[in-house]
Parts: C-alpha cells; sequence; structure tokens
C-alpha cells in the first residue's frame, strides 16, 4: 500500500477502534454507550460507500438516515449525525415507524427491538441503493451491515451479495476492519 493509503487505513482503525473500546469500557452503563458507539459508526459508514449518482439527490440535499428505534435510540442517532457529515453532506435522521415509507433515505438502522418489524422494512428496500444495518442474531434476516457485540466491543460483519444488489460498492477500507465479511470472493 502506499503511505496515504496507510495513512487513511490507520485513521479508520484508530476511529473505529476508538468507538469500540469505548463501549467495552463504558459496558456497565448499560444500552446508552452501546447506542452511542453504533451511532457513531452508521453515521461514518455512508463515508466508505460508492453511491450510484442518483441515490444521494441533488446538490445540498442532506444525507437522510431512517431509524427503526425507540425514540431514544433515535434522538442519540439525531445527536451523533448533527456533528457528522456524509459525503459533505449534513445528516438528517428521522425516526421510522412500523409502516413508514423509507422513500428519501439513503440509509436506515433497525434495532434488534424491532426485528419483528425488519423483514417488511427490508423487502421494501430490496435492491434500492440504501444502505441496511441492523443488530440482529445471526440465522435471521439482517441487513447490509449488522452489528455484533463480543467480549464488549462493538463489530460489525458485512454481507457483500445484498450490497451488489443493491448497486452498493463498499470500500475496502471499511471491509478491512470488519469482523466478518460474507460473499467475499477467496
Amino acid at each position: 500500500m502506499t503511505a496515504p493509503l496507510l495513512d487513511r487505513r490507520r485513521l479508520l482503525l484508530a476511529a473505529l477502534g476508538a468507538a469500540s473500546a469505548g463501549a467495552r469500557a463504558a459496558a456497565d452503563d448499560g444500552p446508552g454507550v452501546e447506542y452511542q458507539v453504533k451511532a457513531a459508526f452508521v453515521c461514518k459508514f455512508g463515508n466508505y460507500i460508492d453511491w450510484p449518482p442518483q441515490a444521494l439527490g441533488a446538490a445540498g440535499d442532506p444525507f437522510r438516515i431512517g431509524v427503526l428505534a425507540s425514540a431514544a435510540v433515535a434522538e442519540e442517532f439525531r445527536r451523533t449525525g448533527a456533528a457528522a457529515s456524509v459525503a459533505g453532506r449534513q445528516i438528517e435522521v428521522r425516526k421510522l415507524a412500523r409502516g413508514d415509507s423509507p422513500d428519501g433515505l439513503q440509509l436506515v438502522f433497525v434495532s434488534k427491538a424491532m426485528s419483528a418489524h425488519a423483514a417488511e422494512l427490508l423487502a421494501a428496500l430490496q435492491g434500492r441503493p440504501v444502505l441496511t444495518v441492523t443488530e440482529f442474531d445471526r440465522g435471521g434476516t439482517t441487513g447490509m451491515i449488522n452489528f455484533v457485540v463480543v467480549e464488549d466491543k462493538v463489530r460489525f460483519d458485512i454481507l457483500l451479495p445484498t450490497l451488489a444488489q443493491s448497486g452498493l460498492k463498499i470500500s475496502v477500507r471499511l471491509l478491512g476492519v470488519a469482523r466478518r465479511v460474507e460473499g467475499a470472493r477467496t
């Protein structure tokens, strides 16, 4: 790798590692810290995706994240999004309820507490250029990126086939820090 690529990789690893370490160090604080870490990851993920031109909307439009979760989790995502950006666009977070349309969103996060409603929403997004992020146990339907907590650290798995169907391309920098990449050619 060239020096600039190594520097960017180190910065990404440091940012992601700091978020994971924070979750581990404050694991006794309950789910609040876990969702702070997950919100930080989600607000960064969009910067590591190659978006089809039409997916981001017009120049100046915000990057829109839909959150199917409790009001407290959605508020954490709003706070985190207010201090971040994706592709130079401010982040706008919208709390979703069951049956809400995902139109106009670039990323959707579905919490474990809303897993009963996930299949409906994920099916509505299938094949669309919308990054889906979940936090479900293995064996069920998950998003393109799925959070897991391992040894009190927030990690994530990436499902490449689902990403490819949507027209999204993920950066190798993000693939390199994932816990598991499913569908990768070896």
